[in-house]
């Protein structure tokens, strides 16, 4: 990738894992929604996704875009999914596409598909004996509003990928975190992502050739109820880490 690579969201928790590991790897253009504390060591715009003046100022002159902006709370309420993470996204693909970007990376959410964890499946479907699994040709089911929002962003995708030939790559992240997964907590485990694999991911789906694709973002845990096979395939995805290493050790509490 050659071009500048916008990040949205940048400030946020994916955006950290992916700046720790690639941020010297491309040339980046960041949209922040709230100003930084310290000045980021690349170009970097603050501002609402919403907005559209500012969106199509972003997208101007990329090559590619990796969008994780919008409301993350998995308790957001329809007015601010529709805004921040429907609209926002939509307004996103517009200019992205207007503006002739090659690729375009949507974080997308296990929030996506988190219906499927219905009573007659958990906990059992958490641990390493249970082979229920979840490869990305599964219709979207969401468990909340967040995850509609994410769902219909996926949608999205494939309207602009069919009509513009954008090529998309949907990331239905897991459960990031640094350092440690969560010990204690048996849906934490069979979901996680670390920072490094999460890193790897976004830069595999910036570099791969592919044309659509919804992919999930998990690190190779012993136990997984996501498939990362398609990653694998379609991107070249080869996590390094596996929430299995970590049991016995302390958990480290992450930052909200």
């Amino acid at each position: 990738m050659d071009d500048p690579v916008l990040l949205t969201g940048a400030g946020g928790r994916v955006g950290e894992a992916i700046l720790e590991g690639l941020a010297d790897e491309y040339e980046w253009r960041l949209l922040l929604h709230s100003p930084p504390d310290e000045e980021p060591d690349h170009e970097y715009m603050i501002g609402d996704v919403t907005d559209e003046a500012l969106v199509r100022a972003a997208v101007e002159g990329v090559g590619a875009v990796i969008h994780l902006a919008g409301d993350p709370r998995p308790e957001a309420s329809w007015d601010s999914v529709l805004s921040n993470n429907i609209d926002g996204t939509q307004k996103m693909y517009e200019a992205a596409v207007d503006e002739g970007v090659e690729k375009f990376i949507y974080a997308s959410s296990n929030h996506a598909v988190g219906a499927f964890e219905t009573d007659e499946r958990t906990p059992e479907m958490y641990r390493e004996d249970d082979d229920f699994l979840l490869d990305g040709t599964e219709l979207p089911r969401p468990g909340n509003l967040y995850g509609v929002s994410k769902a219909t962003g996926e949608v999205l995708g494939r309207y602009y990928h069919d009509q513009y030939d954008i090529d998309v790559c949907n990331i239905r992240i897991g459960n990031l975190t640094r350092g440690h997964p969560p010990i204690d907590y048996e849906r934490g485990q069979a979901m996680w992502l670390s920072y490094p694999d999460c890193a790897h991911i976004h830069q595999r789906a910036l570099e791969a050739d592919y044309d659509f694709e919804i992919v999930y973002g998990i690190s190779d845990n012993d136990r997984k109820y996501y498939s990362i096979e398609r990653a694998r395939e379609a991107l070249g995805y080869d996590p390094q880490d596996n929430s299995a290493h970590f049991k016995g050790e302390e958990r480290v509490e992450e930052p909200r």
